[in-house]
This record gives C-alpha cells, structure tokens and sequence, in this order.
C-alpha cells in the first residue's frame, strides 16, 4: 500500500513538472508559509495523538479494571478525554487550513487560465466549444482542488495511521500484528470493490439526471412546436424512459450505500471475536493481558476508516491527474506572439482618407492539407466599397478574421498600409475596425455599455452620437431609464434594432474600416431597407467591406469579389459582372426570379 502511495505522488509529481498547477502552489506555498507549517504541524498532531487513547485503554484496564483498584483512574480518564480533544482540535486545524490552501490554489490556477485565454490564439476557440473551455476552468479546477483537500494528503495521513496502528498492534504481539497485516488487503479488497461499483452507479445517474433535466428543458423550449406535430405521447414516453433508467440507478446506489456499512461492521466483527477468541484464557494463543486486547480492538476498529478513505482519495488522485493534464493542455496552447506593442492605430492610419489595404498570396488552413483559401492577392483603394460574395463555405467568414488579424495566414499575409494586421495589438483593432456581425451579443449593462462594452475610453458624446447615426436615439429615450437603462434580455430590442445596434457598436470609435458579414440575413424587406441606408450613409466616410449571399440587397459597392473554392474566380465593378461574368449574371437573375 505505501508503494501504491508512492507511485501515485511520484505520477502527480511528473505531472506537474513544468505545468501551471506546480507554479501555482510554489506561488501559494510562498505566500502562505505560516499556514503551511501549522498544516504540518495539525497532521503531525493528528497522526500521532490518534495512537494514544489505545494506550490509555490499555493502562485503564491493566492498571484498574483488571486490579479493582482506583488508583490513577481519574487522570486516566482526563487524559483519555482530553486526548479525544486534541485529536478534533488537530483534525479541525488540518481540514481548515487545506480548504484555505486549496481554495487560494484553485483561485491562482483560474485566473492564471483566465489571462492565458486572453493571449490565446483564436483558432483554438475554432475547435474547442465554449462547454469544453468551461469544463477546464470548473470541473477539472475542481478535481485537482480535491487532490489537495481529499487527495495526496489525506492519503498520506491515512497511511502514517496504519503504519502507526500495525506498529503499536505489533508492540503487543508480533502474532497479532501478523494477523493484522494479512487483513489489510482483504479489507481494503473489499472497500474497493463496493467504492468502484458505487461510483460507477452514481456517476450514471448523474448522466441521466442530465438526461432527465435536459429532456425537461427542451419540452419547454419546443413545447409549441410539440403540440403543433402532436408529439405529446413521444415526448412522455421518452420522459417516462429517462425517469425509470434515473429510478434503476438511485435504487443501486441506495442498495450500494445501505449494504456497504454493515459488510464493514460485520468484518470488524469477525476480527474483534478471533481476537477475544485468541487471548482467552483457555486459548492464551496471543499471550497478552486484557489491556493489550481491549487496545488492540481500539485500534483494529480504528484501522478500517484509513482504509475505507484510502479508496476514495485513490479515486481523486486519478481524477486529479487527468484534470491537471488537461489544464497543462489548454495552458500550453498557441498564444498570438506576432503582435507589436508599439504599434498604434494613429501611427498606422495617420490619415483616414489614405487607408491602403492589401493581401499578399494570402493562403490559410484550419487543418493542414485542407487550404479554406488560397493565393488571394487583392489591393482595396481607400474608402473603397467592397462585397465579397459566393456560396456558402467558401471562406468569407475566415478572410474577415484574417483582415483584422485574429487569425495568422498559413502563407502570405494582409497589410494596411505596409502594417501586417497580424501584428497589431488587439487594444488598437477597435480604432481600426469596426465589425457587425449576423448577430448582435448582449453584455450585462446599461444601453450605453452595450455600444461602449465597457471601454472607459470612449464618451458618453461618442456613444449618443453613434446611436443617432443609426436612428435609434429616439427610441431608447422612451425607455425608462434612457441609456441607463439596463438590457436584461434581449426583449428590449427587436432584430433589426439589434442589428443597428450593433452597427452602432462597431462605428461609435469611427474606424476607417467598417466589415459587414451578412448583416440582413435573418431581417424583412423594410428592416433590411433602413438597415441598408444606414450603411449607405456611413459608406461616405469609411473604407466598407461586406459578405453578401443576396447579390439584390448588397450596399452600392466599387468591386465585388467573387470567391469559389477558396480562390478569388473574379473581381470587377457590378456593371462589369453583369456584362462578363456568368456565374454573378445567372445568380442575380435567379434572385430576382424569386423576389417575383
């Protein structure tokens, strides 16, 4: 058992070697040196003072019980009391100061994660969901905060217990210490055997109390499309199958949990009777008095609940390790270290009027061998109006993210004004850009925060300035509040009040460069109309580039780039497509087939 111990630490050690969770508890160990010595001294305190009321015991009945005699019985007794005392006293230090140590180790690892999400490269985020990033910082935070709390030093503790137990039992007689050793493994067998098998049936239900909760949320997210299609049956048959499968696994948790204390009481049973059975006196195969009996009891009693929590600890000692190498995995990833921090928006685009934007063999891949786009060389004029179009999968989207710099180029790059984008630092791309997405992300805050987002550089006259360009001042002055009114949700808006808003967004620092992706994909006719004039009005001072799938409800634009399989197919003035080019003249006809 102490091997496993020590392979176990030596796997957690190597683990760590290099990691952010080794650097986070040199870093806490540093600040907490005090506390540190106190838990050595509560589990030193602990370990040791739960061997002694064994030895009181055994004084008690040597001493009195057996003789009759009173003499000494009072100290004893105070002794044994105040004994029991110390050990709560220790235990209550060693518990307190591991949860302060191991909540002061869990805040350093989370936010050390949270400025390494800050820096990381933004094509992580292009395979890696928000639910896997959320389970890194909670779930896999969680279980390597158990490794401290419940994990390696507890598991230490309840190893110097029993080291400490089978010495003061083979103190007694070596025939007793050897009967005790060989139940070691039949006890901790049995323990693992039940811990293994209850995990796994709790770790089930878990599953399907998701599956039940899930299915409870989805009724109500569809309940009007459920009535629509009469799925009221199906939706209750599948409710009741989920319910009866969460019904099976609670009942085998249960009966886990109900047979397990008694399995263990009837075990410390059985070795308390052999031991009375073997240092009776018509046996006497022990040799010992009954002061040795009665402590070694005392002390066979007191070795099962080591063990029994040696199995849990192993538990989260596994599950520790695993969180910490997918901490190690995501801490590790690709940071953006191209970006020049001397690099300033004024000092890039010294004047507005001469912003030159150019891409150079540009060619860019998520995965390597798959190219979403290759040798794009384009050179856009100043204030130019731009609209890329083509189907769907192309690759517009990706080249927005390359112009403003949150991708690298696998080959090639794009400038602005000689500048690579790549290199600029994020805290300067508002001033340069202004991006408006097909959806507008509501943040927790006023009406003026959700243009601002916070950014304490810009005026409340900015803000009220981009919200009258867009057409909006009069009405969110009807609100309550006005611009101090809080967004709660998103019923405060309509769509295409969103999406002005988001317009709003994006021009309230006035950058040269305005990208529209697809901005009037979801909206009606008369939306998408004012949506359009608002853009239109502010092309006069901007350098535009849009994605566009409805050819018919682009902005007036100066070049449309055609864009098929990952390459640039055309480039032209709308007269000159229309004229030349036959894939832009047939889609256009068809659009306009089927607004008729």
């Amino acid at each position: 058992m102490q091997l496993y111990l020590i392979y176990n630490v030596q796997r957690v050690v190597m683990t760590m070697e290099n990691s952010l969770v080794k650097k986070s508890i040199i870093k806490v160990i540093r600040k907490n040196m005090g506390r540190c010595i106190l838990l050595i001294f509560a589990v030193c305190g602990t370990v040791i003072t739960s061997l002694v009321p064994p030895q009181i015991l055994k004084q008690i009945f040597d001493q009195n019980l057996v003789p009759r005699s009173s003499d000494g019985l009072l100290m004893l007794a105070i002794a044994y009391m105040g004994v029991i005392l110390f050990i709560g006293v220790f235990d209550f230090m060693k518990e307190a100061v591991l949860t302060v140590l191991g909540q002061k180790i869990t805040k350093e690892i989370r936010v050390e994660m949270m400025v390494k999400l800050e820096k990381i490269y933004a094509l992580f985020f292009s395979s890696n969901g928000s639910g896997v990033v959320v389970s890194r910082f909670t779930n896999d935070v969680d279980a390597i905060n158990s490794l401290f709390t419940s994990g390696i030093v507890g598991m230490m503790i309840d190893c110097l217990k029993v080291i400490g137990i089978i010495f003061s039992i083979w103190l007694f007689s070596e025939t007793l210490g050897i009967i005790t050793i060989i139940l070691l493994p039949i006890i901790y067998a049995i323990t693992r055997l039940f811990q293994k098998r209850m995990l796994k049936a709790q770790i089930e239900n878990r599953i399907l109390v998701g599956k039940v909760n899930n299915h409870i949320s989805e009724s109500l997210k569809n309940a009007q499309m459920i009535k629509v299609f009469s799925k009221e049956n199906y939706m209750e048959r599948k409710y009741t199958e989920h319910l009866l499968d969460n019904y099976k696994t609670v009942e085998k948790v249960n009966f886990y949990d109900s047979v397990f204390p008694p399995m263990i009481q009837i075990t410390r049973a059985v070795v308390i009777a052999i031991i009375v059975i073997l240092s009776s006196k018509q046996l006497n195969y022990l040799g010992i008095s009954l002061g040795m009996v009665a402590a070694s009891i005392d002390l066979i009693s007191n070795l099962f609940a080591p063990i029994e929590n040696l199995g849990m600890e192993l538990q989260n000692i596994q599950q520790a390790i695993s969180g910490i190498h997918r901490v190690n995995n995501f801490y590790s990833e690709t940071e953006d270290t191209n970006t020049i921090k001397e690099l300033q928006a004024e000092n890039i685009i010294p004047i507005r009027e001469e912003v030159r934007l150019s891409f150079h063999d540009l060619t860019f891949h998520y995965e390597e061998g798959t190219d979403v786009l290759q040798n794009i060389n384009l050179i856009i004029k100043p204030q130019e109006k731009v609209t890329f179009v083509g189907r769907t999968g192309v690759g517009k989207s990706t080249l927005f993210k390359l112009i403003m710099g949150l991708l690298k180029p696998s080959e090639g790059n794009i400038t602005i004004n000689g500048i690579d984008v790549y290199n600029i630092p994020n805290n300067e791309k508002r001033k340069i850009f202004g991006y408006v997405d097909q959806s507008f992300h509501l943040i927790k805050g006023t009406v003026a925060e959700q243009i601002s987002l916070q950014d304490e550089s810009i005026t409340r006259e900015q803000i009220e300035h981009a919200l009258e360009f867009v057409g909006m001042t009069d009405y969110i002055a009807s609100l309550e509040k006005g611009f101090d009114t809080q967004v709660i949700n998103d019923t405060l808006f309509s769509q295409g009040q969103m999406q002005l808003l988001a317009i709003a967004r994006a021009i309230v620092t006035d950058p040269p460069i305005l990208l529209l992706d697809e901005i009037t994909a979801n909206l009606d006719s008369i939306t998408e109309e004012k949506i359009v004039t608002v853009l239109q009005k502010a092309s006069r001072a901007h350098t535009i580039l849009s994605i566009s799938h409805r050819l018919s409800s682009m902005i007036a634009s100066d070049m449309v780039v055609i864009l098929e399989n990952g390459r640039v197919k055309n480039t032209g003035s709308p007269e000159m497509l229309l004229q030349k080019d036959d894939w832009y003249r047939s889609h256009l006809a068809l659009e306009k087939l089927t607004w008729s």
